[in-house]
């Protein structure tokens, strides 16, 4: 097993690898493109031999390097636990030191940094738009009881009239209760899929907790750190911890609607830390307050007795695994168990296989591959037979509903807190 101190080496790491290829069934890269480099023991191979010297980062080791889903399938399954992610995730940077970072990606990573700018760009449609970067607009039907979002066709939405959910509420709202949580909303909450912050408040003010809306927050940093854009990760990174700090201790927990930024700033924060021993103590010191947003609902309140007050719908949902969820923090039995209060949960044939979307630089310049990795997960939802997939994350969301289009599979997303809140409202 390698310790700690040895995560980022990647000598290390690739000694370590004892080439049992259980790594290989299960990585999604080398399921849509079956070559030994493209796989989890063929990446620590040739860092190791990069590291030593053996290998240049030329632009073809570029292209290997920057195929990885980071979907940690393959720590996972690996007898020794091996950080086949993190060390991608380093190499990525000297990466970027060495080829730079394509204007469109840069242009994006600076609008994370500032909120402002952002907000101006989303009233103008250009912010968070779905794979391909296309958006698709979705409205709500009137259908009476849990109700369904009809997916029109693509195109921009500019409109000054849009409002974020951060600008949507005050920083502090009351709700007679005792107990108060803080919300991380992410960006896609913020910006594309509104209707879960709301729906989180709404099932805070059910709860009688307080909820602290933090203004301030920006970015976990997950894009850029994904793409090896660290001083944009350096940035945000510090800015959250120093503001998260301001009002830790006067809040039960920072609660999280969105998987990728729970691990974030939950894990990597700590892995990105790694050589700077004072920010990852501070980081550390907030993460036993850092929850997703089911996994704190379900196991430190009694919304599941209050939904189980509540009637039963007649739709039928099967819950998607995010990556960053079940592998990276262990929480898949949460939003099941509130989920299905209330809506009867058919499981596809593997929840836990990655859904395909893979960070910025898959997104965008190996789109084909997202696209094939997406085909088995659009497959198995539809034979599932449910009327709605879910998932506590807004990446997959973007990827399976593009999915979902391609295959003509008629199911629709909602994230488990949209579920929830729509199950409290009956």
């Amino acid at each position: 097993m390698t310790q700690q101190g040895e995560l980022f080496n990647f000598t290390a790491t690739s000694d370590a690898c004892i080439k049992c290829g259980k790594c290989i069934p299960v990585c999604t890269i080398h399921n849509v493109n079956a070559d030994e480099v493209t796989s989890p023991r063929g990446f620590i191979d040739l860092l190791g031999a990069y590291e030593r010297g053996h290998l240049e980062l030329d632009r073809n080791a570029k292209e290997i390097f920057e195929s990885c889903f980071l979907c940690t399938n393959c720590t996972d399954v690996c007898p020794k636990a091996l950080p086949t992610d993190m060390v991608i995730e380093q190499v990525r940077a000297d990466i970027a030191d060495r080829y730079g970072i394509a204007w469109f990606k840069r242009a994006f990573f600076l609008l994370l940094r500032h909120r402002k700018l952002m907000d101006v760009m989303f009233k103008l449609g250009y912010v968070f738009q779905t794979c391909g970067f296309k958006i698709k607009e979705q409205t709500q039907s009137m259908t009476p009881r849990f109700s369904l979002p009809i997916i029109k066709k693509d195109r921009l939405l500019p409109s000054m009239g849009k409002t974020s959910f951060l600008n949507s509420y005050p920083e502090e709202i009351d709700h007679g209760g005792k107990r108060r949580v803080a919300i991380f909303i992410g960006c896609l909450g913020n910006y594309s899929y509104t209707e879960i912050g709301k729906g989180l408040v709404d099932i805070l003010e059910a709860l009688g907790i307080d909820a602290f809306i933090p203004k301030k927050q920006l970015c976990c940093g997950a894009p850029a750190y994904f793409t090896g854009d660290f001083a944009t990760v350096d940035h945000n990174a510090k800015k959250n911890i120093e503001y998260f700090e301001s009002f830790i201790d006067e809040v039960e927990a920072i609660i999280i609607p969105e998987a990728t930024c729970s691990a974030m700033i939950k894990i990597d924060y700590d892995h990105y830390f790694h050589d700077q021993p004072e920010w990852r103590e501070r980081a550390n010191k907030l993460k036993n307050k850092v929850f997703m947003a089911t996994e704190w609902l379900e196991q430190k309140t009694e919304l599941k007795a209050l939904l189980a007050s509540k009637g039963r719908s007649d739709l039928v949902v099967t819950y998607h695994d995010p990556c960053h969820a079940r592998k990276m923090q262990g929480v898949y039995k949460e939003p099941r168990a509130l989920v299905g209060q209330n809506y009867t949960i058919t499981e596809m044939s593997d929840p836990n296989a990655c859904c395909g979307f893979g960070g910025v630089t898959m997104q965008t310049e190996k789109f084909h591959y997202a696209q094939a990795a997406g085909k088995p997960k659009a497959a198995m939802i539809g034979k599932s037979g449910a009327q709605i997939v879910t998932a506590e994350c807004s990446a997959c969301r973007m990827q399976i509903n593009n999915s979902l289009h391609e295959a003509s599979v008629d199911v629709i997303f909602k994230n488990p807190i949209e579920l929830i809140a729509e199950a409290l409202r009956q």
